[in-house]
């Protein structure tokens, strides 16, 4: 992993200071603290930061071909870098390093925009043609890896994080209420619009073309699944379970690629546990293994885990959280992340990644994607018993159900959505979506109802796929989440922005192409048995784990949310954030509403729709203040608030940086 950077100016050739991209760059040094470097010429600026993990002398970036023609910068991995090497080798191309980034250069020789078939792994690329004066901007398939771009002043911008854009000091920060609402409807931040104005990222399996001063999107990549009845279905699934565990080891091996050591998480469930015991038995070794213990601050899975470490005989590491803990981490996990975040969870991950590189390690894996591959989630078999009952009885019983769950929580239905409003049906995330949209009318402001308009969050989700209602009923909700939750959320800030918040990369073997491939063509009973989720997985697990192990129940990894923020403990910066000249600052929130729903929160029974939403929705309230405060100039609270480092030059240690234009490349300067 590493942290990109640069500029391409869309009107003339002018030259890009070389202090505003240094100030990129810097303000992402945590994601590559090893080395610095950029290259300019007329019109185009490219800069990256290197978190070394593969050739570790020889591949700093940018890089180019043997003629300087064509340049690349890359955050992230190509996971199949050594075959892809002989395969350039054997047509005549001439490598300088042993780096996988080297590798987009040639690629891009042969197979020009082709290349990202041959691309597999996670990566931000930005690759610059310089005979036609081309410059690509692409993102992995699933979202692994982040890139924001932004157009001001004839420039078009990009950056791994949104920090390096506003460190350029020519993009005015300014909070994008659409985003905000997006982020209240599905507690995840966006694939494409982002929560700041004129900032966008780009979506996974997408790329920009830019060249004559047009920026073109272009997708090269979605997620498909068979026609409803046509999926893979065999009388003897062992054949199933033997391709699913052969995919997965391939996988892992991928994974444990590079010239550093590899840990993994764990976290005592399923999913981590599998990949760990493929990683030790592909390593030969037990892989040192880090976990999460939550102390009186939510679901504790310590034992599970230690149980889990033990019997595969990896050596534990287990960081303990309380709630004050988990609060008082919150401020650096939105300037991690750029935006509001809903699960506490994630500060817990992020601590977690800090102990990981505590200990030296740049490198972990993790079993994040088996539950948007095989229906891990609760909602999924929630979806079942609908579809149960809509066969039985018709539409009646799940609308009326529908309708008193949202008798009890309450409030103004005019801003609810519509029943069916992804394409006309209704997904399994549907029905938490609905309560989410129903807890905005207690809390949102007039003045950002307003703003907000007519305008639909179902128009950002990017649910465009013209086979959508040919799947069945699981696939689609699948898609859903692989679209939304996974890439706004899991990979975003319970993802990439906390590992590399302290310099690790974060490597998951259950969103290889391979196994995301297979797992769409097989038929929803294997994934969602009866009310067994990932039953298939299972299957693998039982290969490898004690049956006791292979067979727990799915349990989310959840820490305590409002609770922690809203109780006598609380620090005094969340009481500065919720009070009425904070909430009044904004504008985004009712300050009445507010405080009303905080002072009866605990009135509500734990259990009741009510509780749990408005739970989750206050959480979301301190979080948007707290990401304001930090982002647009502080003023709310007592904390800290980011702001740009000075623009700086280059030393005269460093005056290399700047590469001369002639036609020499030199990857190693």
């Amino acid at each position: 992993m590493c942290g990109i950077a640069g500029a391409i100016d869309l009107r003339a050739q002018r030259e890009f200071p070389a202090s505003r991209l240094l100030a990129m760059t810097g303000a992402i040094a945590h994601r590559g603290p090893d080395d610095e470097h950029i290259h300019i010429e007329p019109g185009l600026a490219l800069g990256a930061r290197r978190l070394s993990i593969v050739d570790l002398s020889g591949g700093r970036q940018p890089l180019c071909n043997e003629d300087g023609s064509v340049w690349v910068t890359q955050n992230g991995e190509i996971f199949e870098y050594p075959e892809l090497q002989q395969e350039l080798l054997a047509r005549g191309h001439t490598l300088s390093t042993r780096c996988d980034t080297e590798l987009w250069v040639h690629l891009y020789e042969d197979l020009r925009e082709g290349m990202f078939a041959k691309t597999r792994g996670q990566f931000a690329v930005a690759l610059w043609d310089r005979k036609t004066r081309t410059l690509i901007l692409g993102r992995d398939r699933v979202g692994i890896c982040p890139l924001h771009y932004a157009e001001v002043d004839g420039w078009l911008l990009w950056g791994s994080e949104i920090k390096a854009l506003l460190a350029s000091r020519m993009i005015e920060a300014r909070p994008d209420r659409k985003g905000i609402d997006l982020f209240f409807n599905t507690f995840c931040a966006g694939t494409s619009r982002t929560f700041f104005e004129g900032i966008k990222m780009i979506p996974p399996g997408h790329y920009l073309l830019v060249r004559n001063g047009r920026v073109e999107p272009k997708q090269y990549w979605d997620l498909d699944f068979p026609d409803a009845g046509s999926e893979r279905t065999l009388d003897d699934p062992t054949p199933l379970v033997d391709e699913l565990e052969h995919l997965m080891r391939l996988a892992v091996e991928r994974r444990l690629r590079g010239d550093v050591p590899v840990v993994s998480y764990i976290s005592g469930g399923l999913d981590s546990t599998v990949v760990l015991g493929l990683s030790s038995r592909e390593r030969g070794y037990a892989v040192p293994s880090f976990t999460i213990g939550l102390d009186r601050a939510g679901p504790d899975e310590r034992s599970h885990a230690a149980e889990s470490a033990a019997a595969l005989g990896s050596r534990l590491t287990t960081i303990t959280l309380n709630r004050a803990d988990i609060v008082s981490a919150y401020p650096e996990l939105i300037r991690a992340a750029e935006g509001p975040v809903m699960d506490s969870a994630c500060a817990c991950l992020m601590r977690l990644a800090g102990a990981v590189h505590q200990q030296g390690y740049k490198v972990v894996l993790t079993g994040e994607g088996a539950d948007e591959a095989l229906a891990g989630y609760a909602w999924f078999k929630t979806q079942k018993i609908r579809n149960i009952l809509l066969r039985r009885f018709g539409p009646t019983i799940p609308a009326a159900i529908r309708s008193l769950v949202l008798g009890m929580m309450g409030g103004n239905r005019a801003h609810l959505p519509d029943r069916f409003p992804i394409q006309g049906v209704r997904t399994a995330q549907q029905d938490i979506y609905d309560l989410l949209a129903q807890a905005r009318s207690f809390l949102y402001s007039g003045d950002m109802w307003n703003q907000l308009g007519d305008h639909s969050i179902y128009d950002d989700l990017g649910i465009h796929h013209d086979r959508f209602r040919n799947w069945a009923p699981l696939n689609q909700s699948l898609y859903v989440g692989y679209k939304v939750m996974l890439a706004g959320l899991l990979l975003n800030a319970k993802g990439d922005r906390v590992a590399m918040n302290s310099s690790v990369e974060a490597r998951y073997p259950l969103l290889d192409d391979d196994v995301i491939a297979f797992c769409t063509t097989i038929a929803p009973e294997y994934k969602l048995h009866r009310f067994t989720d990932k039953w298939l997985l299972r299957q693998v697990a039982a290969r490898t784990l004690p049956a006791k192990i292979a067979n727990r129940p799915k349990t989310m990894f959840r820490a305590s949310r409002s609770e922690a923020f809203l109780d006598k403990s609380r620090p005094h910066w969340v009481d500065q954030l919720l009070s009425r000249e904070s909430l009044e600052a904004t504008g985004y929130f009712d300050p009445e509403g507010v405080a009303r729903e905080r002072a009866t929160l605990v009135r509500y029974p734990r259990i009741t729709p009510k509780r749990i939403i408005m739970d989750l929705s206050l959480t979301c309230v301190v979080a948007t203040q707290l990401w304001h405060h930090t982002f647009f100039g502080g003023g709310l609270c007592d904390l800290p608030a980011w702001a740009p480092a000075p623009l700086r030059l280059p030393t005269p240690a460093s005056l290399d940086v700047l590469t001369q234009l002639e036609p020499a490349c030199s990857p190693r300067a």
